[in-house]
């Protein structure tokens, strides 16, 4: 499947996860689209993608709702529930700053979560007196109700929302959402998703779910060009989300304040549903399980070569998986960041890799277009790097 992406055939890339990757035909539909907004920018925008009162006879059904539909349905809600969004992490922004703390509530947020979303939550709860609670997973992760557990001991009579991912960003586990959805609604506390990774990586019904926000990528594994992500919101909740951007749809609703921030590129957001349809061609579950298979299966040699230990049971693990490196490689961040540099530049291996609790990780991302000799290379590459230390 390589040949369908454009990727440089010459590099191993085993970093799917990180910023994506379309497939060409999806690229070639984005082409496609620019080219045809050029021929009239004006009417395209203003007039096709979404109403904003220029139009003498507005469609029907403005393109940007169309597209949001089809991801909807693709990911088991309705779609006057979904916005666009550029990534997860503005979804996360734009729930986190419009929520209405008040000094004194607290902030619920797993240590296994993404940097930029804890820096979005440090600053929601600053500005106006608030706190964050972080919760701390036992280590090593052993099953997906000690997680349940710990969130719910974290919560206590002050906690207002829980943040947690679908899938954690660095350790690449799959949290169990629905049930710590349940624990909440039953202590009166809401639910933000970080689902970053989820989209097209898992089976995904975000309507089972039972949380009160959703945000995910669409251009990592839903296949979409950069950058294209959703924001779902419950309804009772709508009323008092507003965009990072305040623009022209201010207080008319999600899909008014979200659709039009302003001039922009929409045609990410537009080339979603030509992706999942793609995926849909191959077949979604035979892409999900063999990925699913590969990131598996790739840990498992992983660990049996450098003598680690994967203690999160295959359920908890989806297309990624993050394996411990030998010590003598390393321990901190920048050792990480040294060692991705190295495995790139002088293995021609794109991986992801990052430093927790003293100790050194990589991540593989496996998506379609890699397979088990990709893993392969990836550890002879570290044997070399270990007989040079």
């Amino acid at each position: 499947m390589l040949a369908e992406w454009a990727l440089d055939p010459s590099v191993t890339y085993l970093n799917h996860g990180t910023v994506g990757a379309p497939p060409r035909r999806v690229l070639d539909a984005q082409q496609k689209l620019r080219d045809e907004i050029e021929k009239q920018p004006s009417r395209f925008l203003l007039r096709e993608l979404v109403t904003l009162g220029v139009a003498k006879t507005p469609p029907e059904r403005p393109r940007l709702r169309i597209a949001a539909d089809q991801v909807a349905e693709f990911l088991g809600v309705n779609g006057k529930d979904v916005v666009f969004v550029d990534n997860a992490t503005s979804g996360v922004n734009a729930v986190l700053r419009s929520f209405d703390f008040r000094e004194g509530d607290e902030l619920v947020i797993p240590d296994h979560a993404y940097g930029a979303v804890r820096n979005a939550a440090e600053y929601a709860v600053r500005v106006h007196g608030a706190r964050i609670q972080t919760v701390e997973f036992s280590e090593p992760v052993r099953s997906p109700e000690s997680i349940v557990e710990v969130i719910d001991a974290a919560i206590s009579p002050k906690t207002r929302i829980v943040v947690v991912d679908h899938i954690t960003a660095d350790s690449a586990l799959v949290m169990p959402v629905a049930e710590i959805a349940s624990r909440c609604r039953k202590r009166g506390v809401a639910v933000l998703v970080d689902g970053a990774h989820a989209p097209g990586a898992i089976p995904l019904n975000i309507a089972a779910l039972g949380v009160d926000w959703y945000a995910g990528n669409l251009h990592k594994w839903a296949w979409s060009p950069r950058s294209s992500g959703i924001l779902w919101t419950n309804p009772s909740r709508q009323s008092s989300l507003h965009h990072n951007v305040i623009s022209w749809g201010l207080d008319q609703g999600i899909a008014a304040e979200f659709d039009w921030p302003g001039t922009r590129d929409p045609t990410p957001h537009l080339c979603a549903p030509v992706a999942i349809a793609y995926m849909r061609e191959l077949g979604v579950e035979k892409v999900q399980r063999y990925n699913h298979e590969l990131a598996w299966n790739g840990g498992r040699e992983m660990a049996r070569a450098w003598s680690a230990n994967l203690d999160a049971p295959e359920e908890m693990i989806g297309t990624m998986i993050s394996v411990a490196l030998p010590d003598k490689l390393g321990s901190t961040q920048d050792d990480a960041l040294a060692f991705r540099e190295t495995l790139l530049f002088q293995h021609n291996i794109e991986v992801h890799m990052y430093s927790w609790k003293g100790r050194m990780y990589v991540r593989i991302s496996a998506q379609i277009y890699n397979d088990m000799e990709d893993v392969e290379k990836l550890i002879n590459a570290i044997a070399a790097e270990l007989k040079k230390s």
